[in-house]
């Protein structure tokens, strides 16, 4: 940090030595008694100035010689023998008309970084001007502002805090402007040069001047850090913290740094934004303590809801342009604090729009800002709408604008920029199936509102949609007094080509999904099944009958509700003709089945006798088999078959009469 040229590593008070050039009156100083304070001198006081709750029992002259502000207020009394005045309002109060008062007697005064503000401010109203004496005090707190105060960093900070209770002198007199303008630039100068004295330090411990580095201090060699400066800034008040966040982007400090800093006072002023339900921890001082309970009743205390609004307003407007500047999350909080101390519309609107440039950053905790305006949701799902409508717009935008690359480059640049968009859809779309899971168990949300979140993403953005199955079937869950229509109606946002083998089981045993959609997900479950053996087999075959196949495969899978009823009918066809094949091969075993049984039976006619039969019958069988034999033998003979079978009958019968 900078510090000023009156600090010394000896450890003096920072501060500065005036008094009037002329010799004052003889006197030890200024006694205080009760709220009174008295001369110390033989002469009695022949005037009294009330200032506030105070009162000086002083001397005309003294005041009179250097004030013109008390020559006017004796002048137009006309009454000489005034002897009373009142000053109710001199900015900086009591303590800054002692320090006056005891100019103007001669008395040395102390000037320090803590009252300068204040003793500038009164001298001005006091009009203790150079045309009364040279170098009266105006004068001098100007000299000691100019070169003492604005050289030193901690000097020009603790300046800038005391003159909140100064306005509107401290800025008409410029001491705002000239310590937010010494600020800026000594924060974005490099900060190899910066010394670790922080304002937050006691005073005693003082570094060298801004203008003066020592070389034989030891921490000459440590590097500050960028954000060395942020600690100092948050504690002015908002209004000044503008001032110099304004000054510090004039200047061309990076803007991350800027976004960084305006975290820190956020982060500082509102320590914990939002706390969870059931926290019973207490905010730290200077901060917010908000409660969100399921209710929606919320407890503010510690700051007034006006001021709260000021520096929530103020925040929004100083945010940098630039996307990334600051994280999703703290855009996504401020917001969150925005509705609810109902911030103006057009800034509501406009940090709304920054949040769409990085929503593919935000998460689902983010996300569940609850919802502030009576409505009946338990979440603001409106807001939710808007943040996506602002970020598909913002992808549109950056994917149509121009590109700034060479010839050579452009086309590299372009693949890149439309795979970060892609990316950045993916995102955004498992980010609000989440969201719309998480959302779909509050029974008022209606079916419109769930219906138009879940698609306004176009259908490219979900490459699987296993999540807005799940958020559709706990909405299902969570509302089963649906009609039949509109549990159809819910169904329709989602794509069954695209759910996971698991999300088609659990589809497919779905009591809450309606009939239709159950069929719908096993036919597309077949559909898959049939292309890839299609695939397969067609792969092996050769790549010339594949790519049809495939062309034909997507004409079936993006048909129209029409062409799916065809595609059924001749499905059903198809198995009720194999039932058909099915039953006409069942006739046929079973006949076979039937003929069978009767050789069997025939067979075993046949060998029964053959167990009983003697030798002689069995040689007698053995002879009439030969003779068949023969008979077969000469069938091609022709005419000569009938005179075979008579020589061989009448043998028969010769050897049937022997017997």
């Amino acid at each position: 940090m900078w510090d000023s040229e009156n600090e010394s590593v000896g450890g003096r008070d920072c501060s500065g030595m005036v008094s009037s050039s002329k010799h004052g009156w003889k006197t030890d100083g200024f006694e205080q008694r009760g709220q009174s304070w008295h001369v110390a001198t033989d002469i009695p006081s022949d005037f009294l100035v009330k200032v506030g709750d105070a009162s000086f029992h002083l001397h005309k002259y003294p005041l009179l010689s250097r004030s013109g502000k008390m020559n006017r207020l004796v002048y137009e009394s006309r009454n000489p023998c005034l002897e009373k005045v009142v000053l109710d309002d001199l900015p900086g109060g009591p303590e800054a008309f002692e320090l006056a008062a005891k100019f103007c007697y001669g008395i040395d005064v102390d000037i320090t970084a803590t009252n300068i503000s204040g003793l500038r401010c009164a001298a001005e109203y006091l009009e203790m001007t150079e045309d009364l004496e040279e170098g009266n005090l105006i004068f001098k707190t100007e000299a000691f502002l100019s070169y003492v105060v604005l050289s030193s960093w901690r000097d020009s900070i603790l300046v800038l805090k005391s003159c909140e209770k100064l306005s509107p002198w401290a800025e008409n007199l410029q001491i705002v402007r000239r310590c937010g303008e010494s600020i800026a630039w000594k924060a974005c100068a490099n900060p190899k040069g910066v010394r670790w004295s922080y304002s937050g330090k006691p005073p005693r411990v003082c570094s060298p001047r801004w203008n003066e580095m020592k070389e034989s201090s030891p921490s000459r060699n440590l590097h500050a850090p960028t954000d060395w400066w942020f600690e100092d800034v948050s504690i002015l008040r908002i209004d000044h913290f503008v001032r110099v966040i304004t000054a510090i982007k004039v200047k061309g400090m990076k803007f991350d740094l800027v976004g960084a800093a305006i975290t820190h006072y956020a982060a500082k002023w509102f320590p914990e934004l939002i706390k969870d339900e059931g926290s019973n921890s207490s905010s730290r001082r200077g901060g917010l303590h908000v409660i969100v309970a399921g209710s929606k009743e919320y407890i503010i205390s510690t700051v007034q809801a006006k001021d709260q609004r000021m520096i929530v307003e103020s925040l929004i407007s100083i945010l940098p342009p630039q996307k990334d500047s600051v994280s999703c999350c703290f855009l996504l909080r401020l917001l969150k604090m925005a509705n609810m101390l109902k911030v103006a519309p057009a800034l509501i609107t406009e940090l709304e729009k920054r949040v769409g440039m990085q929503f593919e950053q935000a998460t689902l905790p983010d996300l569940l800002i609850p919802s502030f305006n009576r409505s009946e949701t338990l979440y603001d799902v409106d807001l939710v709408q808007r943040l996506l409508e602002h970020f598909l717009v913002q992808e549109q935008t950056e994917g149509s604008s121009p590109s700034r690359w060479s010839f050579s480059d452009k086309n590299i640049h372009e693949e890149a920029r439309r795979g970060d968009i892609t990316n950045a859809k993916t995102r955004v779309a498992r980010l609000v199936d989440s969201y719309l899971t998480e959302v779909s168990r509050d029974r008022n949300l209606s079916l419109t509102r769930f219906q138009v979140l879940a698609e306004a993403l176009p259908e490219s953005a979900r490459t699987c949609d296993d999540g807005l199955y799940r958020a559709i079937d706990s909405y299902l869950k969570a509302h089963p007094t649906l009609s039949e229509h509109e549990r159809k109606r819910i169904c329709r946002v989602m794509d069954f080509q695209k759910l996971s083998i698991d999300a088609c089981m659990h589809a497919a045993r779905n009591e809450r999904l309606p009939l239709r959609v159950v069929v719908q997900v096993l036919f597309s479950e077949q559909v898959k099944i049939s292309n890839v053996m299609a695939n397969s087999s067609l792969r092996e075959g050769g790549e010339s009958h594949y790519q049809p196949m495939v062309s034909n495969q997507k004409k079936l899978l993006e048909g129209t509700l029409q062409s799916f009823q065809e595609g059924w009918a001749a499905a059903k066809k198809d198995i009720n003709t194999l039932k058909f094949e099915l039953e006409t091969v069942k006739s046929n075993y079973i006949e076979l089945q039937k003929d069978l049984e009767n050789l069997q039976r025939q067979f075993d006619k046949m060998m029964k006798p053959k167990q009983t039969s003697s030798a002689w019958t069995s040689g007698w069988k053995k002879l009439t088999k030969l003779t068949k034999t023969t008979d077969l033998e000469t069938n091609d003979t022709g005419p000569q078959i009938a005179n075979v079978e008579q020589n061989t009958k009448t043998p028969r019968r010769w050897r049937n009469s022997i017997s």
